[in-house]
């Protein structure tokens, strides 16, 4: 097992990344302070891996919440029933929610965790490779509005983050590409180097070799981690990590959500921001063929959906978390392995992407 920390004081925490993970029941028992527990999990990932978890917490009163699978279900409809379960089940302020799955389950846990009896403990167990290096770190959590992604949500860190790296044995291909995606946000925003070996292990990932996808998984959680300690509430630059969000999230509202997979989303959203980045002179043609090429080498889209016109990109793009007084801003590529975040960019450029 590898632990790192996320810095933030007295509200530090460790992320845990093992295999095997899940069985240690020693893991997790600093984290639990009162007698009750609550596992959010959803249809999908319960019948694998829920009694797994039990083990870690056996000597507690625990609640099974199981939620519908997929993004389309990220909604307060499907939020109120963590909320009722719990309830029904007398969970008070000391229960600790665990938060079994991935970026879905993890994002609404969080923020049931959040708001329920105005704050509860929680701990992010992820069992998809796109949640393991992104969502289940950093205390972002939240659920879907028709208008817009994450739109509703709140800042809530986890006691601690728990990644079995086994869970991955199971995913499906799509869902491990997705994940990849993730990865390879973090080599563009800093370090080109991690870009060279994803390159070199691409083919190694996508086999789910323990070595190359525990090192992938470390260093992406290093990366997020001493952004998040320094900008825990993206005052400044933890809004780096949204490189090729904005275009993405417009892909998966506009597309409805679960059409397309986040990571897919956030793919054809990176080499969106690239062709901006190379409009306006920061980096080559030939720079964007090696992003397309990476993308398209861990199997992942790199075009925007036709049915979304520009005019429809626009309106999706302007309902935002990163528009701050009607301006909107987006990470863009200096060079690669160094991205920016600027309103000052080219309209007319901007329009030339959205076709």
């Amino acid at each position: 097992m590898k632990t790192l920390t996320v810095d933030l004081g007295t509200r530090s925490y460790p992320i845990h990344i093992g295999a095997g993970l899940i069985k240690q029941t020693d893991i997790i028992k600093p984290y639990i302070l009162g007698k009750t527990t609550a596992s959010v999990s959803n249809t999908t990932v319960a019948p694998l891996y829920l009694k797994q978890a039990h083990q870690l917490i056996t000597e507690k009163n625990n609640t099974d919440i199981i939620l519908p699978d997929g993004e389309q279900y990220k909604n307060l409809q499907v939020l109120e029933q963590i909320y009722t379960e719990m309830l029904e089940a007398h969970c008070d302020r000391k229960t600790t929610l665990l938060a079994l799955g991935g970026g879905v389950i993890g994002d609404m846990s969080g923020f049931a965790a959040a708001s329920y009896q105005r704050g509860i403990n929680f701990i992010q167990i992820p069992t998809t490779l796109l949640s393991m290096v992104d969502s289940s770190v950093g205390g972002k959590t939240g659920i879907n509005h028709p208008l817009g992604k994450n739109m509703i949500g709140a800042f809530h860190q986890p006691q601690c983050v728990i990644i079995d790296t086994e869970t991955l044995n199971t995913l499906d291909d799509r869902q491990l590409s997705a994940g990849i995606a993730e990865v390879i946000k973090y080599g563009y925003i800093n370090d080109i180097e991690f870009i060279h070996w994803l390159d070199e292990n691409m083919k190694k990932l996508l086999k789910r070799d323990p070595e190359a996808l525990a090192y992938a998984i470390y260093r992406s959680c290093e990366h997020k981690a001493k952004i998040v300690a320094a900008d825990e509430k993206e005052a400044g630059q933890r809004a780096l990590l949204n490189l090729g969000h904005t275009f993405g999230h417009a892909i998966e509202t506009g597309m409805g959500y679960g059409q397309w997979l986040h990571g897919e989303a956030i793919s054809a959203g990176m080499v969106m921001a690239a062709e901006l980045s190379k409009l306006h002179g920061w980096i080559s043609d030939n720079d964007v063929k090696s992003v397309k090429a990476l993308l398209k080498k861990a199997n992942l889209p790199v075009d925007p959906p036709s049915e979304i016109s520009a005019t429809q990109f626009k309106q999706l793009m302007s309902i935002d978390k990163k528009v701050q007084d009607g301006v909107l801003h987006l990470v863009l590529m200096k060079s690669l392995g160094e991205s920016i975040i600027s309103s000052d960019f080219d309209k007319q450029a901007l329009q030339r992407v959205l076709g």
